[in-house]
This record gives C-alpha cells, structure tokens and sequence, in this order.
C-alpha cells in the first residue's frame, strides 16, 4: 500500500500537476508512502477482514451487501481520515485541516463512488479475501493519484 501511495503521488505530481523532476516533492511523496505503510495499507486489509466476518460468503448478493457496506459505512469515515491525516502530516493547523476537508470531502466521496462500487463488487465476488487489498491497490493507483492531487493541492 505504502509503495503505491508513493506511485500515485508521483504520478499525481509528473503527470497531472506536470511539475517535472526538477520540481517534483519527494517529501510529498514520502509523505504519502509512509500513510499509505502506517494507515491505508493496516484499515484497509483489517477492514476487508471485519468485513468478511460480518457478512460470510461469496455469493452475488454477499458481494453487494459487503460492497453496500463498504461504501455507505467504510468509505465517507476511511476518506474522511485520510484528508485529515493528510492534512496533519503537511502542518496544516486544526482550522485550515478543517477547511480543507470540508473543501474537498464532497468532490472526493462522490468521485468515489463513481469509480469504487463495481470494483469492490467484483473484487468481494471473484477475489479470496487474501488477494483483496493487493487488487484494491492495483487498481487503486489511479485513485491514489486522484487522492494526492486531491490532499496536497492549494
């Protein structure tokens, strides 16, 4: 999760901002490893864990209910964190995290949902709970990009 964080951040950085090598933040990106090692990577895999438990399984109906669930309860409070977190871990004080997130929550939970239920459908469907987080980040690469872009704009 940690290293792509990092991917993400770097793509976010050369290919969305077009900062260039010279102007790229490898303490941003640093940055975003090290929340993706520390926070991502832990509440993301025990969720998938917790997750399982609740709703035993793997039938179609599981995997939407788990991706319901997912979605309704997991990603607004997980995303939620992340800015936050994001916004601590860049200096940010109490007052401007606080505008920040409310700056940017709503465009981020609904971008989300554009791209998270149908993933998550077929990765509770088709994927061992194993293999859930490793094919959450594979695909989360673009996310993560989107995220970085996201947390570290001004």
């Amino acid at each position: 999760a940690g290293a792509l964080m990092g991917a993400g951040d770097v793509i976010a950085q050369q290919l969305v901002e077009q900062r260039g090598w010279r102007g790229h933040q490898g303490s941003r990106t640093a940055k975003m490893a090290a929340i993706g090692c520390c926070f991502v990577g832990p509440v993301v895999g025990g969720w998938y864990r917790v997750l399982d438990r609740l709703v035993p399984g793997a039938t179609k109906a599981v995997a939407v209910k788990k991706m319901v669930l997912d979605q309704g309860a997991f990603a607004p409070c997980f995303l939620g964190c992340f800015l936050a977190i994001t916004g601590a871990v860049n200096g940010l004080s109490l007052q401007e995290n606080w505008a920040k997130i409310q700056q940017d929550y709503t465009d981020a939970l609904i971008t989300n949902y554009c791209i998270w239920p149908p993933v998550q459908v077929a990765n509770f469907y088709f994927v061992p709970l194993k293999h859930r987080l490793a094919v959450v980040q594979c695909v989360a690469i673009v996310w993560n990009c989107y995220l970085s872009w996201k947390a570290n704009r001004t």
